[in-house]
């Protein structure tokens, strides 16, 4: 049975009446106190926590905020994962008027100190074990840091810093509600609500400075992206860290009222999902290009009959989703064939992510169209938007009735936009961010005369749909002069076929296109035990290393990996999928030669941004010996 939410009532959104996000939560919390805010699994079983205990959990954190020493407009910081604890220490900070961010798990000590330090965070909380390690190391002679609060009591043993302060000062009496309202209407609608830190791809990270005036402004169009219902669930794993699930997922279940699941761990996502059976799930490509690679990879080993079954079925359900993308009715004849296909191949694909999805929401990154067309297809819609930090997260949405796949949608209405001379797009409204923190170079660089330079090369078709051709910065130009867009080159091969997890095209002063070719770790597994190059028990234990920690790629796995990708059989299957993915680019966009590596990209190896981003500077700097080699006349590398 599904977790219960409630009614199938439209969702009726706070935020146009609030002042603050402080404000807009405490509206939530008196609005709604008896129902669900959020579930979180406890001894196998599904908790409840409603809007009332959450206001009341939120204003005990404020309370020990304020018995800590912080004025408002102080920064508190959270690491940790994606847990209740998070949601609820950040509103505390909220409605005790300090500016709350987040830092991603898995990253070293330096890159934690310069986070603390250049925000001038005066407390950070910590929920994992290992993580506190890391924040006693990158705090050891940092003074602005006046308190390290882990979520549990038991790791205070691990420590001698005076600054280690028990998680129950977080705990205790809640702040009433005088002193709250006072902290809260203290910050005006321009002040930083939030700051978040950007993953980049090159550089330290700069902190954008969110205002509690952009995330209402977001926050009152949320409702127009899609038909949100107070019996709406959705499924927290992502980082909150990120800018879109800090606020296009939590912040706008607070404006709307809709409750979710946390998970209780990344491992888990794909069995509590059956669990948890939401309503709207969202996530970036990665999650969709898995899933897609996947049953690709099984209708291979499948009999001929039933490949023949599973195409016909994806062109009935590409047929309807066409149809539903345009907001044209489904004629009968076609209702009627495609009740056939789901329950003959489609169900299988819905149960996958619980069976109730309504809608998916995917962003950050490019989606392949053929992705894009299967979910569709497979009665799984996925919705493609686009913003950034500096637009508080979106300024684009495909919305139903009005998707279009291959584009990120239409600006959200109240905004500008206009492209630049150089392909460049610009924004300008509500949304744009209210500057770099201690870095009034750079936002006078991003954002000119109101204009935000978001840094993308775009194109805008006649009726309003954006298309997203790469990163400005991303642009390569070869030694002919010729200038060509890396994520078209890296798309077409990526989506060639399943096994492989990620291409980085190189040719910067080049006379050619090449390319690191990157097997993706389940798929190249799968395919070892399909020859029987490996064992089961060896990719069992490999694949649930990888899924409970997916920022990770152990030796074990490196070394299972290594012999299947020599396999002169998985080479030829690479080389022709080069091939068949330069058939869909022009003629000087096509790879001449590849090198194939034996792992995959990880976070913790420096070459993915905790969003799965490639980290380009990285991966040039990391692999410079064997680019070069590429083009040597030493015969090194792969000819599709």
């Amino acid at each position: 049975m599904p977790l219960d939410t409630g009614s199938d009532a439209p969702a009726r959104n706070l935020a146009p009446d609030a002042d603050s996000l402080g404000d807009m939560f405490l509206r939530r919390v008196a609005a709604d106190a008896q129902r669900v805010a959020f579930f979180h699994k406890a001894d196998g079983a599904w908790l409840s926590t409603t809007w009332g205990e959450f206001g009341d959990r939120a204003a005990r954190v404020a309370r020990g905020l304020v018995d800590l020493g912080l004025q408002a407009g102080d920064r508190v910081a959270v690491l940790g994962p994606t847990r209740p604890k998070w949601v609820v220490q950040d509103m505390g900070a909220q409605l005790a008027g300090c500016i709350s961010l987040g830092i991603y798990p898995k990253q070293s000590a330096s890159q934690v100190r310069y986070i603390l330090e250049h925000s001038g965070a005066r407390v950070v909380t910590v929920g994992d074990r290992s993580e506190l390690a890391v924040v006693l190391e990158a705090t050891a002679d940092l003074k602005s840091v006046e308190a390290i609060v882990p979520w549990d009591a038991a790791w205070l043993a691990d420590g001698d810093d005076p600054r280690l302060t028990d998680p129950s000062a977080l705990a205790g009496e809640p702040l009433d509600a005088e002193a709250i309202r006072g902290r809260v209407t203290a910050r005006a609608a321009d002040d930083a609500a939030i700051f978040v830190y950007t993953s980049g791809t090159t550089g330290p990270p700069k902190c954008a400075m969110i205002t509690h005036a952009n995330i209402l402004w977001m926050m009152r169009q949320a409702d127009s992206f899609q038909d949100f219902r107070q019996n709406d669930l959705a499924m927290s794993f992502l980082p909150m860290a990120h800018v879109a699930e800090r606020i296009l997922a939590s912040y706008t279940r607070i404006a709307l009222g809709y409750a979710t699941a946390f998970a209780s761990s990344i491992g888990a996502v794909l069995t509590e999902l059956g669990e948890v059976q939401p309503t709207i799930f969202g996530s970036v490509p990665r999650i969709f290009e898995k899933a897609y690679a996947r049953v690709r990879g099984e209708l291979e080993s499948k009999p001929p009959a039933v490949r023949a079954i599973a195409a016909w079925a994806e062109r009935v359900g590409e047929a309807r989703g066409e149809r539903m993308r345009r907001g044209e009715s489904i004629p009968f004849g076609l209702r009627l064939k495609y009740a056939i296909a789901e329950k003959l191949v489609f169900s299988k694909v819905q149960a996958a992510f619980g069976g109730r999805v309504r809608f998916s929401l995917v962003g950050a990154a490019p989606t392949p169209k053929e992705v894009m067309r299967f979910f569709w297809a497979a009665g799984l819609p996925l919705y493609e938007v686009y913003g950034q930090t500096e637009a508080t997260v979106v300024t684009h949405v495909n919305a139903p009735g009005q998707a279009r796949i291959g584009t990120v949608g239409q600006l959200v209405p109240g905004l500008e936009q206009r492209i630049a001379a150089d392909g460049e797009l610009l924004i300008k409204g509500p949304a744009v961010f209210g500057g770099y923190f201690r870095d009034p170079d750079a936002t006078a660089r991003t954002v000119v005369d109101g204009w935000l330079h978001t840094g993308d090369i775009a194109a805008i078709d006649a009726d309003g749909f954006l298309r997203i051709t790469d990163r400005k910065k991303h642009i390569i130009i070869t030694a002919g002069g010729k200038n060509l867009t890396p994520a078209n080159i890296e798309n077409a091969i990526k989506a060639a076929d399943p096994l492989i997890g990620h291409v980085h095209a190189h040719a910067d002063g080049r006379k050619f296109v090449s390319a690191l070719v990157v097997p993706g770790p389940l798929e190249t597994l799968g395919f070892g035990l399909q020859n029987g190059w490996v064992d089961k028990q060896t990719v069992e234990r490999l694949s649930a290393e990888l899924m409970a920690n997916p920022a990770e790629r152990s030796a074990a796995l490196s070394a299972a990996m290594a012999p299947i990708v020599a396999r002169e059989e998985y080479r030829e299957r690479i080389r022709a999928a080069v091939r068949r993915g330069n058939a869909a680019l022009s003629q000087v966009e096509r790879v001449k030669r590849f090198a194939l590596l034996e792992q995959d990209f990880s976070q913790v190896g420096g070459e993915l941004t905790p969003t799965m981003k490639i980290r380009r500077k990285a991966v040039e700097e990391k692999y410079a010996a064997t680019l070069d080699r590429i083009y040597d006349e030493d015969g090194f590398g792969i000819t599709p």
